[in-house]
């Protein structure tokens, strides 16, 4: 079985480098919770979804993905952008430091 390969570079861009039938690791980057904040994890993409868990003040969470959903106010501003930092776990973008906006990883599929 073929798996497409993409690779991030230190600004984050994300680009295809091939297919490729061995899985090739990168080292996986972490990102700040808003400092102070407290975080709601949800089972999807949106503030509907229900709290899978709550994040302790000074979390980092990796970012696997993006999504559209619920349109957030947050420290880093406002953002329909949804940060999928485990499977079935959403967080807003709004409460990450990524030190960019709008979307810098793959748009998940569901």
């Amino acid at each position: 079985m073929a798996v497409d390969r993409v690779e991030e570079n230190e600004a984050g861009d994300v680009s295809e480098v091939g297919t490729t039938a061995e899985v090739t690791t990168t080292a996986l980057r972490y990102y700040s919770v808003a400092p102070g904040v407290r975080l709601n994890v949800r089972s999807g993409p949106g503030t509907d979804y229900t709290i899978v868990r709550v994040l302790a003040e000074g979390a980092k969470v990796p970012i696997f993905c993006q999504t559209p959903g619920t349109t957030v106010t947050g420290p880093y501003g406002t953002s329909n952008i949804w940060d999928n930092i485990d499977n079935g776990e959403f967080v807003s973008d709004t409460y990450v430091y990524t030190g960019r906006d709008g979307y810098f990883r793959p748009r998940c599929s569901f």
